[in-house]
């Protein structure tokens, strides 16, 4: 009995010491980025808005520059094959919402891996996303159904992803495309799996009006081209939250879920303001901003946006890495032939 205790103040004392090291080894790698003085960061997780408000959060919290530079993730994605090409290394963080861009870039050793000492005050389901640690799960958000609440009452908005094919809704859907978006190509993908491309054969007969960005589907809708939409549930609460006359449905068929990852680039020329940054997209003040601007909050101290579900009152389809590796190039090939852009 008296080694057991002797055993269990051994254990107490070391997992006291645990986040002192952490502190310890977290200041001295941000003494390191302050030296490097700033970071470029390609992102798609976010509006422009939202990736330059968290871009600005990070400068005030450390004092070191991020350079961000806001795309669509397909765009995002051939930049930075360009300067894979010409062996340029501008990107330290790279965020897409296409997850087989991760997989792609993984195989190829592009990434640096790293770990984050925050992760472990993430939600649970969105830590050790990839269990080689070469990208991390860094935001989060869902693809719904959207409405102009002006043109639509809420007793006759669709309720499930089939609903958009009804002949009533012919002229009046938005979307965005697969070839630039990772929301759009994951949301096609998955109505896919769901229901078979025949799915969107009918849904071109319905004319929908087709966009680049998912958050394209906002701007239809606030304009009243469009009455409804397959659209992002962040963007298009944050505009409502702005007056606007949007709603979104959580369709009974499941919500898309939309994991986003980011990754350090191999080579980049400011490793330690990367990792900082990693690490600081897991704080709790980039959880607020994130969830400011209606994405759902990786801490589980920050509550949801308001005017959205708990995920866990949320019926979700989530595709795999690898079906998303594989289906969206094929699917966006099939989007041109079905849509003809």
């Amino acid at each position: 009995m008296k080694r057991l205790g002797s055993l269990v103040l051994a254990m107490a004392v070391a997992l006291a010491f645990l986040p002192l090291a952490a502190r310890a080894d977290l200041n001295a790698l941000t003494e390191a980025a302050k030296k490097e003085g700033e970071l470029t960061w390609y992102v798609a997780h976010y509006t422009s808005e939202g990736a330059e408000d968290l871009g600005r959060g990070f400068t005030e919290m450390y004092g070191i520059k991020v350079n961000v530079v806001r795309t669509t993730a397909q765009v995002a994605y051939q930049r930075l094959l360009q300067d894979i090409k010409n062996n340029q290394t501008n990107c330290d963080v790279f965020s897409s919402t296409d997850l087989g861009h991760y997989a792609r870039l993984k195989a190829e050793g592009r990434f640096d891996k790293y770990v984050p000492e925050n992760m472990s005050k993430i939600s649970p389901v969105f830590q050790n996303f990839d269990p080689d640690g070469y990208f991390q799960t860094t935001a989060a958000g869902m693809v719904v159904i959207t409405y102009n609440t002006n043109k639509v009452k809420a007793e006759d908005a669709p309720k499930k992803w089939e609903d958009l094919l009804d002949i009533k809704w012919k002229g009046k859907v938005s979307t965005g495309h697969p070839g630039f978006s990772g929301y759009v190509g994951t949301w096609v993908l998955s109505m896919k799996k769901l229901y078979g491309w025949q799915y969107f054969d009918k849904l071109e007969k319905n004319k929908p009006q087709i966009g680049r960005s998912i958050n394209d589907t906002v701007t239809a809708l606030n304009a009243g081209e469009r009455q409804v939409a397959a659209g992002s549930d962040g963007s298009t609460l944050f505009s409502a939250s702005r007056g606007n006359p949007l709603a979104v449905v959580y369709p009974s068929d499941g919500a898309v879920l939309i994991i986003s990852p980011s990754a350090i680039m191999k080579g980049t020329k400011h490793p330690n303001a990367a990792k900082l940054f990693m690490e600081y997209l897991y704080t709790i003040e980039a959880a607020k901003i994130s969830a400011k601007h209606f994405l759902i909050p990786l801490r589980p101290e920050v509550p949801s946006p308001p005017g959205a579900k708990p995920i866990s009152e949320i019926k979700v389809i989530r595709p795999t890495v690898t079906e998303v590796e594989k289906g969206i190039p094929e699917v966006i090939e099939q989007w041109r032939d079905t849509f003809g852009n």
